[in-house]
């Protein structure tokens, strides 16, 4: 009787706790959120003035004493309070239409590879602080790999690498469970910080996490992707004058910006490939492996893999959404895909 109740009043919903974006699914009703995981705060009264879009439009254009911050860092919570108000937030919004003060839903949370019980005791925490009634994790690489529909359940090897902002999670899975992984924290915000170290240090010019997301997603590349080279403006501070100045930079310079870290993600590919039993690695040639996340999206990336593994890659449809894609699986059947999650850092909570 009470489960009815709360099924009635409260959404259960999945979330992609992300370091650059939190994305959110209302089981029956699909993704509903896709916001940065950005809170903008006043820091001489402590209150929290605009999260998600709102707060990332204010990133750079406010009074010193109002910081735009991401409560979390390399996938994990590293502002505690901040974060439980975001996500406080994100649930009241799914729930403003039904019995606000009244709903606790069920939550589904991806968390990365290998997180420590203390790092994932702080996520379940902040969920259960901002209103859920039950909190359930997943890795976020098993999950990434339910949302593209690879069948981890069956005694075969499914390869996924999950490019997240803060994590690039790799990962071999059979049976529902994780055979070989690796953990890396490189993903996309290391790639625009090379990208401000190159303008920086090459350039001379100060710029900003904005443009250099910009510039990253226009002509960031692995490997060349265009017989003409192709260039966009580069805007920023001059560090010898100190002047705003303009100038342009080229697909090439940015491909060398990025190099390193893009090494080191296939680096983790191939060491996780050595790991893996001979008979997944047959089935890996087969299926082959799957690219999801936002680093996905870069330019030539799959060709590069494919070139160093000598194995088949997928880039997954809609790669940005594979892991809040997968906590909506595990919602619509939590019973069925129940084995698929982690233990909880606390008795009677989780599976």
């Amino acid at each position: 009787m009470l489960s009815r109740f709360w099924r009635w009043v409260s959404h259960d919903v999945g979330i992609d706790l992300g370091t650059a974006n939190t994305l959110v699914y209302v089981r029956g009703k699909g993704i509903v959120i896709n916001e940065p995981s950005v809170v903008a705060i006043n820091q001489r009264t402590k209150q929290i003035l605009a999260i998600g879009d709102e707060a990332r439009r204010m990133v750079g254009r406010t009074p010193a004493h109002i910081v735009a911050i991401r409560p979390l860092v390399d996938g994990v919570v590293s502002d505690f309070e901040v974060t439980e108000q975001m996500l406080k937030y994100f649930i009241g919004r799914v729930h403003a239409e039904r019995f606000r003060l009244f709903s606790r839903p069920r939550v589904v949370i991806g968390i990365p590879y290998g997180v420590t019980e203390v790092e994932r005791r702080a996520v379940e925490e902040a969920a259960t602080n901002a209103g859920a009634r039950e909190v359930y994790l997943i890795e976020e690489p098993v999950a990434a790999a339910i949302g593209v529909r690879l069948p981890i359940q069956e005694p075969g090897g499914s390869f996924i690498v999950d490019i997240g902002g803060g994590t690039t999670e790799v990962a071999v899975i059979s049976l529902g469970g994780i055979v070989a992984s690796r953990s890396l924290r490189v993903a996309g915000d290391e790639l625009n910080e090379d990208i401000k170290s190159f303008a920086r240090d090459e350039l001379k010019l100060l710029i900003g996490d904005r443009m250099a997301e910009d510039i990253k997603i226009q002509i960031g590349s692995a490997l060349p992707y265009t017989a003409k080279p192709e260039s966009v403006p580069i805007r920023g501070r001059d560090l010898i004058s100190g002047l705003p100045r303009e100038l342009l930079v080229s697909d090439e310079q940015v491909r060398q910006a990025l190099e390193r870290s893009v090494q080191q993600i296939v680096s983790a590919i191939k060491e996780t490939i050595e790991e893996t039993p001979p008979e997944l690695v047959a089935d890996i040639m087969v299926r082959g492996i799957t690219l999801a996340g936002g680093g996905a999206l870069l330019r030539g990336l799959d060709r590069l893999v494919q070139r160093e593994t000598g194995t088949t890659i997928h880039v997954a449809e809609d790669p940005l959404t594979a892991v809040v894609r997968g906590t909506g699986v595990v919602l619509e059947d939590l019973d069925t895909l129940r084995s698929v999650l982690v233990q909880s850092a606390f008795d009677g909570l989780g599976s």
